[in-house]
């Protein structure tokens, strides 16, 4: 920017050259033109205001919302069966894969069976002896018992042989109990799965000897799986009559559904039902353990497993809705942005209920219909710091834009 001096030369170049004795006015008029400039040039330089803060809001819903808690569960098959032999054995043979689907009546191990065939042959050579006994004795009462009618030989001669022959009787049978036993033994070296399900990753190797105490593996079926988890007592009592009612078959209509929530947060599919109440309150907890069934045809769900139980045990009727993106939590305070029918939006302190999905119940603080904003609320708290005056004239005025969930706004930009 040119000097005011050069300015005043250009414009008036003949009236400058003055006498010395002039030259102090023409320097005040000089400095005072020089300050105006510098004055209008700052006005000039000055910022915009800056502009309402555009913002997306949605009204409040209302409608019945189910009562919903949740409970923290562990999986387990319906039915784990431990694999323990019956018989001490060295194992040779595994026949499943670790992990894998067996069926009931599958071979899963074989363990070595020469000494269990050496004796059945054994006991096979006891009772042959033993009814080769049974025989003569038999061949000896029938041959004494018309000579002892005719005294032709002792009576006490055919009491010894009736005698023998009931002993032999007796020893047949004992023998071919043994003969039963061995048989059984050596059945035994084979090791079926007593049920279908999954196999687990065996405890023996091939060579170990194993006993009746050794677990060797576990099935366990996992369609269906079963969740089990603890309530309160008095959380039980408030739903234990309809419950029991439908465990015990007295009511027929639908069960209450229950969602199983996996260990990483994402829900199971199937819904699951209530398929047992354990006996007792635990006296050291005071809770009670219910098993919840769930569909597992693709083993997703594994024994073991750790997620959660959703179970609705009330309707909160009239409920007050609104997107959980629209809740401003402060420690253990809430408040949401609302908008009054002139375009500006004021903060307002709410109490919150349950979260339902997406949404959060709001207990006290807000009307039906009622305008909250979604998306914006930094913007307005930013607006609001600049300019704090705002907020006791009737709110920060707002750029309101009707909000789009993010499922509606997908289904718009596939379209």
């Amino acid at each position: 920017m040119r000097s005011a001096l050069a300015i005043a030369k250009e414009a008036h170049p003949k009236e400058l050259a003055v006498p010395p004795r002039f030259r102090i006015a023409v320097s005040i008029v000089v400095c005072a033109l020089s300050l105006l400039l510098t004055t209008a040039c700052e006005k000039q330089e000055e910022k915009p205001k800056p502009q309402p803060p555009e913002v997306l809001f949605t009204e409040v819903i209302q409608q019945n919302v189910p009562v919903v808690q949740q409970w923290v569960a562990q999986l387990n098959g319906s039915v784990n069966a431990d694999i323990t032999p019956k018989v001490q054995g060295y194992l040779l043979h595994q026949n499943y894969q670790n992990g894998f689907f067996v069926r009931k009546g599958q071979l899963l191990f074989e363990l070595d069976p020469r000494q269990y065939q050496a004796s059945l042959e054994e006991v096979k050579s006891q009772v042959a002896v033993a009814e080769a006994n049974l025989a003569r004795v038999t061949a000896d009462v029938q041959r004494d018992t018309p000579l002892a009618a005719q005294n032709a030989i002792p009576q006490k001669q055919l009491d010894n042989d009736l005698a023998n022959q009931k002993a032999y009787q007796a020893a047949v049978l004992a023998a071919k109990a043994a003969q039963q036993n061995a048989e059984l033994n050596l059945q035994w070296t084979k090791i079926y799965s007593p049920i279908d399900g999954i196999a687990g990753t065996a405890n023996s190797q091939i060579g170990d000897l194993v006993g009746t105490t050794t677990k060797m593996s576990t099935v366990s079926t996992v369609n269906p799986i079963w969740a089990y988890f603890n309530v309160s007592e008095g959380t039980f009592l408030s739903f234990a009559p309809e419950i029991t009612a439908f465990i015990s078959g007295k009511r027929t209509a639908a069960r209450p559904p229950i969602e199983y929530i996996q260990a990483n947060d994402e829900p199971y599919g199937p819904r699951g039902r209530i398929v047992a109440i354990n006996r007792a309150v635990g006296t050291q907890t005071g809770t009670i353990q219910i098993i919840a069934e769930f569909p597992n045809p693709d083993a997703v769900l594994r024994p073991g497993g750790f997620g959660s139980v959703r179970i609705p045990i009330a309707v909160n009727e009239g409920a007050l809705l609104v997107p959980q993106p629209a809740v401003i939590e402060v420690q253990t305070d809430f408040q949401v942005l609302v908008l009054t029918p002139e375009g500006k939006a004021v903060f307002r302190p709410v109490k919150m209920g349950a979260r339902v999905g997406p949404n959060w119940i709001v207990s006290e603080g807000l009307q039906p219909g009622d305008r909250v904003v979604v998306e914006g609320i930094q913007k307005v708290q930013q607006f609001a710091a600049a300019a704090p005056e705002l907020m006791k004239t009737g709110g920060v005025p707002v750029v309101a834009k009707p909000w789009a969930p993010a499922a509606t706004q997908a289904a718009a930009g596939s379209n």
